[in-house]
């Protein structure tokens, strides 16, 4: 049996397979292939750093490893799309001006909602404003936004475009909301335990309210990809920049354990702003005209 026609069993087999299989088994299919697809990129990129399985292994190292994962995600979630005959656009995943416009939205309101959460935190003295370190973001923003970009728009496609369709099939949109944001959470766990552990309610509220921000904007993804975009652009500015120093005039549990807002109540707060904002925004906007 030569290679082509193995291919065509192997694809055949697996369109039989998903062609009436329940949401949540095309699911646990989608998280095999990408994990079996991964591993030999990610064997690659360990041999090639020389990491020992004995030592921990750097967060320097661990970039490529998440580089390479991340950019297989999107050509994983088409293969399974193409093996279910299921359109990207049944993920909210559109090629319209409209979609950078529900972009940028959605990072304006994640950079602001952030923005409003630390202020009353440096007017609460809870931290401090680093001021002689602001000169460093003219060189580290745009390769963050673009990073957060990427990582936004991979993470949104997989956990509320493919994810949260595919097991819509199963369960209603609240108990698909539930389990998405779950797992969401849970998959955090793979590179980082003792920090990603305070952050797990965090996170699955995180998951919740960028569900929403699909619902609001019509089943589609682009303001969901913004505001998880600003978040991560809005964070990772002010920690590589060290623009926020914090006082230890209260408990971490209110500002976030480890220095990770999502591991706080601030960063709680932010999430529940963040969703009224949305809500209100989507009963006003499909609310019915008399």
């Amino acid at each position: 049996m030569n290679l082509r026609v193995l291919f065509e069993l192997t694809v055949n087999t697996l369109r039989s397979f998903l062609e009436n299989a329940p949401g949540l088994v095309v699911v646990t299919t989608f998280f095999i292939l990408w994990v079996v697809c991964w591993l030999p990129m990610a064997a690659l990129t360990v041999i090639f750093q020389n990491w020992q399985p004995n030592q921990p292994l750097p967060p320097q190292k661990k970039l490529p490893l998440l580089v390479s994962l991340y950019l297989l995600a999107p050509l994983i979630v088409w293969a399974v799309s193409w093996l279910t005959d299921t359109s990207l656009l049944d993920y909210g995943f559109i090629t319209e001006v409209s979609m950078l416009g529900s972009v940028t939205l959605g990072f304006s309101l994640g950079v602001m909602s952030l923005a409003f959460v630390f202020s009353w935190q440096l007017w609460l003295g809870w931290c401090k404003f680093q001021e002689f370190n602001i000169k460093q973001i003219l060189s580290i923003t745009l390769p963050i936004f673009l990073i957060a970009l990427f990582v936004g728009g991979v993470e949104e496609l997989v956990f509320r475009g493919f994810l949260f369709t595919q097991l819509e099939q199963d369960y209603p949109s609240w108990g698909a909301a539930i389990i998405s944001g779950f797992i969401f959470a849970v998959l955090h766990l793979v590179w980082e335990q003792r920090e990603t552990i305070p952050q797990l309610p965090g996170l699955w509220l995180m998951g919740m309210v960028l569900v929403l921000a699909r619902f609001a904007d019509g089943g589609k993804l682009g303001l969901a990809w913004g505001l998880h975009a600003g978040w991560v652009w809005a964070i990772a500015t002010l920690d590589t920049a060290q623009l926020i120093e914090y006082t230890d005039k209260t408990s971490e549990w209110l500002t976030g354990k480890n220095k990770k807002p999502l591991a706080g109540v601030a960063g709680i707060v932010c999430l529940l702003l963040t969703g009224v904002i949305l809500w209100l925004g989507d009963r006003i906007l499909h609310s019915p005209v008399s």
